[in-house]
């Protein structure tokens, strides 16, 4: 069914409140288990001693340590045991190192909090990491997937009316948008978007379980082996832990373009060719076999080789100074090696889109000839300027939930940026 414009904030909103309170509700639960077997104070304890505490810190302490964010992990002797601070508030460093502070500052108000908080390393530390990152990606995947079809519509265009699935091209952003909640309300610029998230899971499990190995393999150093050997090692070691998470997880990109390239205003009746995620599946497995599944594997390998290659070289040849400096330069090395390696992204989704079909490309280079002979080379980067607008939205609500953590629990949990 379709929703109406009136209701579309509240239905944006509504999503990310759920993944964020489920985010939260997941650490605060992992939290008081491992409090209550350790016998240490719970999250919710440490919550309300940093609250308390907080108050009562001087300007200079406040200053030292910015507020809520928690310094250095220190270690130190408490209660016979080795206790780690990674999850302490500054006010319990303090409190447990008086030679170094005037304890006076605090008053003689005590808290729970002083207690040293277990470790949370190790597979419990691996599992609250893996949740909250999964919910991180949730919210800024969630967030950014109109503009993320939007993009996969425009770069896939020209696929779509050959297979008499769209009726005319879009002519640009804008009208991409309208036509699509014209044709198909408000709730189409999410489609795909379940198949985007559950893909974060796999890909993190298996990137925690190859980058350790690959590591290893290429452990280049710049200033012992050289630059260049640095470099290729970067390359080699990025290339083929992504390569190896990628064979895992690539079905899962297929079937998200799928579904977003899955447009009905063409079809008879406004009908669409797959009913969601396991329909996917179903049909390409019928028609094209596992092969079907990984169509175009062999040139996403590629782009990512390309990807690192131009990141690492851009930035490391620049070398900024500044924090601001570096942040800007990479966000715009970023976007410029994206933009670089833009046009291997459009040859393996469009090489995804004949899965099915009775046409097919016999190889990516059989689709880079036949995409510049009949479409130009313009037709490579499809799509690329709402790829910019998507990186953008993503990091914003990426960059306010983090801050969101920081002032809950004062640490950030996974990135979510895959």
């Amino acid at each position: 069914g379709r929703i109406s414009l009136s209701s579309f904030p509240s239905f944006v909103l509504y999503q990310l409140i759920v993944f964020i309170i489920f985010g939260f509700l997941i650490r605060l639960f992992i939290g008081e288990m491992m409090a209550d077997r350790h016998q240490h104070p719970s999250v919710m304890l440490k919550i309300a001693g940093q609250l308390h505490l907080g108050s009562s810190l001087s300007q200079d302490v406040r200053y030292r340590y910015g507020g809520f964010q928690r310094p250095a992990v220190h270690q130190k002797r408490f209660a016979s045991a080795s206790c780690n601070a990674t999850l302490q508030h500054p006010m319990t460093q303090l409190a447990c190192h008086p030679v170094s502070y005037n304890l006076s500052l605090f008053g003689s108000s005590s808290s729970p909090v002083c207690a040293q908080a277990p470790s949370e390393k190790g597979i419990s530390g691996f599992v609250i990491d893996f949740l909250m990152g999964g919910v991180s990606a949730a919210v800024s995947k969630t967030a950014a997937a109109p503009i993320e079809r939007v993009k996969l519509l425009i770069q896939n265009q020209d696929e779509m009316i050959r297979a008499g699935r769209l009726s005319e091209p879009y002519t640009g952003i804008g009208n991409c948008f309208k036509r699509t909640i014209a044709d198909e309300g408000m709730m189409a610029l999410w489609r795909g978007n379940t198949a985007n998230v559950i893909r974060y899971f796999p890909t993190q499990a298996l990137n925690f379980a190859f980058k350790d190995y690959f590591k290893k393999l290429f452990n280049f150093k710049k200033d012992r082996d050289g630059y260049w050997k640095w470099f290729a090692g970067n390359l080699a070691s990025g290339g083929a832990a992504g390569a190896s998470s990628l064979l895992f997880v690539y079905s899962l990109d297929y079937a998200r373009t799928r579904l977003a390239n899955d447009a009905k205003a063409a079809k008879t009746g406004g009908e669409r060719q797959f009913n969601g995620l396991v329909d996917v599946y179903t049909k390409t497995l019928k028609s094209d076999g596992l092969a079907g599944l990984y169509r175009g594997f062999n040139i996403s390998c590629v782009g990512i080789i390309v990807y690192r290659g131009l990141y690492f070289g851009m930035y490391d040849s620049l070398k900024p100074d500044s924090f601001f400096a570096s942040f800007a330069l990479g966000w715009v090395i970023t976007n410029g090696a994206g933009l670089a390696s833009y046009p291997i992204d459009t040859v393996r989704r469009r090489m995804m889109m004949t899965s099915g079909e009775a046409v097919k490309y016999k190889s990516s280079m059989d689709a880079f000839s036949q995409i510049l002979k009949k479409e130009g080379f313009k037709s490579l980067f499809k799509g690329a300027g709402a790829n910019i607008l998507r990186a953008v939205a993503g990091a914003g609500v990426l960059a306010g939930y983090d801050k969101l953590q920081m002032i809950v629990f004062g640490k950030k949990y996974g990135s979510g940026g895959a």
